[in-house]
C-alpha cells in the first residue's frame, strides 16, 4: 500500500512539473536558446589572435629591416673593396685598361671601410671579403637578430648573413 501511495505522489509531482515546463528536455531547450556569456569567450579568444598576429609582424618587420640594413653595409663594402686597388694594378688588356684586384687588398678595403662607418650591429662579422676572377669584389656579412619583444611564437634571435658583390668600372 505505501508504494502504491508512493508511486502516485511522483506521478502527480511529475505531472505538475511538467505542466509547469520545467521537465530535462525543456531546460536543455531553454539554456541552449540562452546566449548570455557567450560573448566574452568569443572577445577573449579575438583579443588574444589580435596580440599574436601584432607580435608576429612587429618581429617579421624588424627581421626585415634588420636586413636590409645588413645588406645596405654590405653593399657599401663590395664597392670599397672593389675601389680599393692601385693604380699599380691597372694595366691594359686586349678589352681596354682594367684593375687587377687581390683578396688581400679588397679585405683590408673592407675592414677599413667597416671601420670607418658608424653601425648599431652588436655581432657584425665579416664572413668573406675577396675577389674570385680579379675582377669583381664579393662581401658576405653576418650578424644576429633579436626579436623586439620576446614571445613564444618567435626565436629568441636568427644569424642573418648577406652577400654582395661590386665591380669596380676603371675607364
Amino acid at each position: 500500500m505505501a508504494s502504491s501511495i508512493a508511486n502516485a505522489s511522483r506521478a502527480s509531482a511529475g505531472a505538475g512539473a511538467r505542466r509547469e515546463g520545467k521537465t530535462p528536455s525543456s531546460l536543455r531547450r531553454k539554456l541552449a536558446l540562452d546566449e548570455s556569456g557567450s560573448l566574452l569567450p568569443l572577445t577573449i579568444f579575438f583579443g588574444f589572435l589580435s596580440l599574436v598576429l601584432v607580435l608576429l609582424v612587429t618581429a617579421a618587420s624588424s627581421l626585415y629591416l634588420e636586413r636590409q640594413r645588413l645588406f645596405t653595409l654590405a653593399d657599401g663594402a663590395a664597392i670599397a673593396g672593389a675601389e680599393g686597388f692601385l693604380l699599380s694594378a691597372v694595366a691594359p688588356t686586349a678589352n681596354g685598361v682594367r684593375a687587377t684586384l687581390n683578396s688581400a687588398e679588397v679585405a683590408s678595403a673592407v675592414t677599413g671601410y667597416l671601420a670607418d662607418t658608424p653601425n648599431s650591429f652588436d655581432t657584425l662579422r665579416v664572413e668573406r671579403a675577396g675577389t674570385v676572377d680579379g675582377r669583381s669584389c664579393t662581401v658576405t656579412l653576418s650578424t644576429f637578430w633579436r626579436a623586439p619583444m620576446l614571445t613564444l611564437f618567435v626565436p629568441a634571435g636568427v644569424r642573418i648573413e648577406v652577400t654582395a658583390v661590386g665591380r669596380s668600372v676603371f675607364w
